[in-house]
């Protein structure tokens, strides 16, 4: 186990724009607080969704594409640097009008409506990559 203190600096509410990509939206709010690392939570409604699998056997993502309506019943993720950039991982709950529930990482989304609050860190966060998991995770 590999672990870290951080200290909470700041803490926001965005509303995230309509038409715009979700995750894109978080990513962006950060670089213009420069905000390096944070953990939010989240909730809303989608116009349509990439959401991806991550196969351990082969150790590659799986993409599945929704074009539909889909509510975010509950969404999960961290802001940290990959590759010199912020990258917001962000994982979803998203449900269909007949309750179904779909969920994994969300790679893109088209806001309809979403809320998110959002606890920066003090401390920065870089992902590198892990050889057991072929992720890249937090150090």
């Amino acid at each position: 186990m590999q672990y870290q203190e951080v200290d909470t600096s700041r803490e926001f509410l965005l509303r995230l724009e309509t038409g715009a990509d979700w995750r894109t939206e978080i990513e962006e709010f950060a670089a213009l607080e420069d905000i390096d690392a944070a953990w939010f939570g989240a909730m809303g409604a989608v116009q349509d969704a990439e959401v991806w699998f991550y196969d351990q056997e082969d150790m590659e993502y799986r993409s599945v594409t929704f074009e539909e309506p889909l509510e975010v019943a509950a969404c999960v993720g961290n802001v940290s640097f990959l590759d010199g950039e912020r990258f917001a991982h962000t994982h979803a709950v998203l449900s269909r009008p007949s309750g179904q529930s779909l969920a994994g990482h969300l790679n893109a989304a088209t806001v309809f409506a979403g809320e998110v609050y959002l606890r920066a860190f003090e401390e920065p966060l870089e992902r590198e990559h892990d050889e057991t998991t072929d992720l890249d995770l937090w150090l």
